[in-house]
């Protein structure tokens, strides 16, 4: 199975990223995840279950550790459905 996880680090900066950021960031970049997007506002990856859940563990505790008071993320299943709502694999 193939996750995909999206995340943001608060409190913000609009001048410069802070560490939370760059500590988060950093995991997911060195984590082997592929198609990671890193973006001033969001952050996406994804990698198998294995590889992104130890990733979405790693990037909680060094933002927290780095600063960071919220850090929001959603996980979604990638390629469960096509566009038509069927089953990967149905007809």
């Amino acid at each position: 199975m193939r996750l995909r996880v999206e995340f943001t680090t608060e409190p913000f900066d609009l001048d410069e990223p802070p560490a939370h950021a760059l500590a988060a960031r950093d995991v997911v970049e060195g984590a082997g995840l592929d198609k990671v997007d890193v973006g001033p506002f969001g952050n996406t990856a994804e990698g198998g279950t294995d590889e992104v859940l130890d990733a979405v563990g790693a990037l909680l505790r060094e933002a927290l550790h780095n600063g960071a008071t919220r850090v929001s993320l959603q996980v979604n299943v990638v390629g469960a459905a096509d566009a038509d709502g069927a089953a990967e694999g149905e007809g």
